[in-house]
């Protein structure tokens, strides 16, 4: 089958484009508003962008509380939505009012971070320290805006509990990453395998 997107003439009974582009890592964002109120939220369009420096970003579908605290405060944190805590990830995706902790909303405990004020899951067994870089609000060809946010942080920290370090390397089939795949599903990746770029 063929169809043009913005006629969105698939004929299927959901839009198969995010089910297409998946596995998509979930960037589970913690943040702080310009009163110390904490926010955390999950966000499937969401990746690395660069190594060297670290840089990651996430992206909004509307200007929601998250790119607005990071804006304003100019840090969050990116912390690992494993398998472990798929149940609390979904609860703190609820759209809920923003002075509702989300936090408090899924029994999730707060764990100070050491680089920025946000603080991070304590649970998870990653979390990314992220200063604030810049939101890039999207345009379509017509160079209309969107309401699409992109937002970039640079990682100054990094958590990562030593369970999870296996002969050096961090094993992600003991903590099971979640991702997130078209219409209401979900992957955990569960088993991974090796290739050697090869040499031409």
């Amino acid at each position: 089958m063929f169809y043009e997107t913005e006629k969105n003439d698939h004929g299927l009974p959901h839009n198969p484009f995010k089910a297409i582009v998946s596995p998509r890592p979930i960037g589970w964002i913690s943040s702080l508003d310009e009163y110390g109120g904490t926010n955390l939220a999950p966000y499937s369009f969401f990746n690395s962008v660069s190594d060297t420096p670290p840089i990651v970003m996430f992206s909004s579908s509307g200007f929601k509380d998250s790119a607005a605290n990071v804006e304003k405060t100019g840090e969050f944190v990116c912390n690992m939505a494993s398998w472990d805590l798929r149940n609390e990830m979904n609860v703190s995706s609820a759209a809920v009012h923003s002075e509702v902790c989300e936090f408090e909303l899924s029994g999730l405990e707060m764990a100070p971070s050491r680089l920025v004020k946000v603080p991070r899951v304590a649970k998870a067994v990653t979390a990314l320290e992220c200063k604030y870089l810049q939101t890039l609000r999207l345009k379509d060809l017509n160079g209309r805006d969107t309401d699409s946010y992109v937002v970039f942080g640079q990682v100054v920290g990094i958590h990562i509990d030593d369970s999870i370090i296996v002969d050096g390397k961090v094993d992600v089939t003991l903590y099971k990453p979640l991702s997130r795949l078209g219409y209401m599903e979900y992957a955990a990746v569960t088993e991974v395998f090796e290739m050697t770029r090869p040499k031409v």
